[in-house]
């Protein structure tokens, strides 16, 4: 079974218009990442994804770190020429697998991230390397020629950057062509248009690629209270979730609940939908094969220019939903 495939960038790149995130199958130590981690129901859950045509997989060193990527060789193991892997560094990950929440874009930094991925993945070349945040103490252009080497060497397939603003973008693809930027992109989050990067990409030919989707599954219409997250879950320490903007967004929840009713669809599909109408890939993360199945019709949904301009006038362009990192999160942003 194929899925309708869009291109990203114009280096030859094709992915299926719908990826699968991959982050919530593990953990960061004792942070929770949408609920309890199940490795044997993950792992089903990537192989159906394939089944289904979903062969696009996100994932990233910091998750875990590194038990994301280590899942993710289990799961494709003896089967990796069927999958398309992005994966990202940039966070600092010292010798002793220690976060140090600092941002490394280093030329050295760079070579030894690639290696350690490689080697977690079990395999000899990476479909797409993200770099995941910028480094503001190294040029963009150091960092992305050092990627640009890694393709060279047929380590990586193409390059991509996350959460960079137009001007990143435009000094980066002068370095070298980048094929994809992934950014937090949603009904309720929608900086990237506000700030005009989709319109940078979309001059330059580069694919969009949004995470969190679902608003880090506010749109799914499942947390009707702050109680309904796990006591440990990161969300809780997130702006979005907090009282002064909790509530005013399940309103916004509701009002597209009733209009995914009408067409008889989930909310959740209605949401994936609207980015794909986008030409926007979204990478909605799941580790349930109920779901994934879910999310992967929301791509055979097509909506009527008219569907577009009722959902967006639910929520419209800059709309208050709430910050989606703490201050921390948000000072590492490019924008």
């Amino acid at each position: 079974m194929k899925l309708k495939e869009i291109k990203l960038g114009s280096q030859g790149l094709i992915i299926p218009n719908i990826g699968l995130g991959c982050m919530g199958m593990t953990g960061f130590g004792d942070i929770d990442t949408y609920g309890k981690a199940d490795e044997k129901e993950a792992i089903a859950t990537i192989h159906r994804s394939l089944e289904l045509g979903g062969n696009f997989l996100d994932t990233a060193d910091l998750y875990g770190p590194f038990k994301n990527e280590q899942l993710i060789a289990k799961a494709i193991e003896g089967n990796r020429d069927e999958y398309i892997i992005a994966t990202k560094f940039g966070w600092e990950i010292d010798d002793n697998e220690q976060i140090t929440w600092k941002i490394n874009g280093s030329r050295e930094y760079v070579k030894k991230s690639v290696e350690r991925s490689l080697k977690n993945l079990k395999t000899d070349y990476i479909d797409l390397y993200y770099m995941h945040r910028l480094d503001k103490n190294v040029p963009v252009e150091e960092t992305v020629g050092a990627m640009s080497d890694l393709v060279k060497e047929g380590k990586i397939g193409y390059i991509g950057l996350s959460e960079v603003s137009s001007e990143t973008v435009k000094k980066a693809h002068a370095v070298h062509p980048i094929s994809a930027v992934q950014s937090e992109y949603s009904l309720f989050e929608r900086t990237v248009e506000e700030k005009g990067v989709l319109k940078t990409m979309h001059e330059l030919g580069i694919g969009f690629v949004a995470y969190s989707p679902l608003g880090r599954g506010f749109l799914s219409g499942q947390i009707r209270s702050i109680d309904d997250l796990p006591e440990n879950d990161f969300r809780r320490g997130i702006p979005r979730f907090q009282e002064e903007h909790f509530y005013k967004n399940i309103e916004l929840v509701e009002a597209i609940e009733n209009m995914a009713k009408e067409k008889e669809i989930t909310s959740s599909q209605l949401a994936l939908a609207w980015i794909i109408s986008k030409g926007i890939v979204p990478i909605p993360g799941t580790k349930r094969r109920k779901y994934l199945e879910e999310n992967i019709e929301a791509s055979k949904i097509v909506l009527s220019k008219s569907d577009i301009e009722k959902l967006e006038s639910i929520v419209p362009l800059g709309t208050d939903t709430g910050a989606t990192y703490d201050d921390f999160g948000m000072g590492l942003l490019d924008y």
